[in-house]
Parts: C-alpha cells; sequence; structure tokens
C-alpha cells in the first residue's frame, strides 16, 4: 500500500517547478539523489489517511548555498497534517544547490506534493 502512495507523490513530483531566487542561475537546486527521494520521505499522515483527505500541497523552500532547505512556506494547503508531512520531506531530502557563473548561490523552488489514497484505502 504505500509503493502506491509513494508512487502517486513520486508521480506529481516529476513535474516540479523550480523558480530561483538569484533572478537568473545556471543551474537550480535539485535533490541529490532525484526527485523520487522526496517522495521517499513523504509520510502519509495516519489521521488525512483516516478522514480521506486528498490534495496537492504546495511548499517552496529556500535552498541555500550548501544544499540546506533554510526556509520553507505553504504555497497551497491540503490540511495541517499534510502541509506538515510535505514540509518535512522536503526538509529531510539532501540538495544540490543552485549555481551562478559557476559560484554556488541560494535559490527558491517551489515543490508540489500530491497525497491521493488509493482506491482500496478510501472504501
Amino acid at each position: 500500500m504505500n509503493s502506491i502512495i509513494k508512487i502517486s507523490i513520486a508521480l506529481i513530483l516529476s513535474s516540479f517547478i523550480l523558480q530561483a531566487q538569484v533572478k537568473e542561475v545556471d543551474k537550480m537546486p535539485t535533490p541529490e539523489k532525484g526527485i523520487y527521494s522526496i517522495a521517499e520521505n513523504v509520510k502519509y499522515p495516519k489521521t488525512a489517511k483516516e478522514a480521506g483527505v486528498e490534495g496537492k500541497v504546495l511548499v517552496q523552500a529556500m535552498i541555500d548555498e550548501t544544499g540546506k532547505v533554510v526556509e520553507t512556506e505553504i504555497v497551497r494547503s491540503v490540511s495541517k497534517e499534510c502541509d506538515m508531512a510535505a514540509v518535512e520531506a522536503i526538509k529531510k531530502t539532501k540538495w544540490l544547490p543552485a549555481e551562478k557563473d559557476g559560484k554556488k548561490v541560494s535559490a527558491e523552488v517551489t515543490v508540489p506534493i500530491k497525497f491521493k489514497l488509493d482506491k482500496k484505502q478510501k472504501d
């Protein structure tokens, strides 16, 4: 069951939106082990599962020049529990920092994380 949840989370991550804090960067911050590493860190909250809560959380995250997530903001909320799970997943993910002119720089990314139950869990 968890693999189904992770697959649907991973699929939405494949289209994750990138926005730079620095106006133009040569290379955007990316998850060190690819977008699936974010999905591996997402834990569907038990209370949200039991309540049948689904939806897409948009998290804006500032990745500093060392690749650390230093700030997050919920751009679109689903529920407090899902929002917190999305933020935690992004914070647990190791990031490669953005680059500008060969130097590592801070940049902002917006990551959508979709929480979707499979049919068996809804029934």
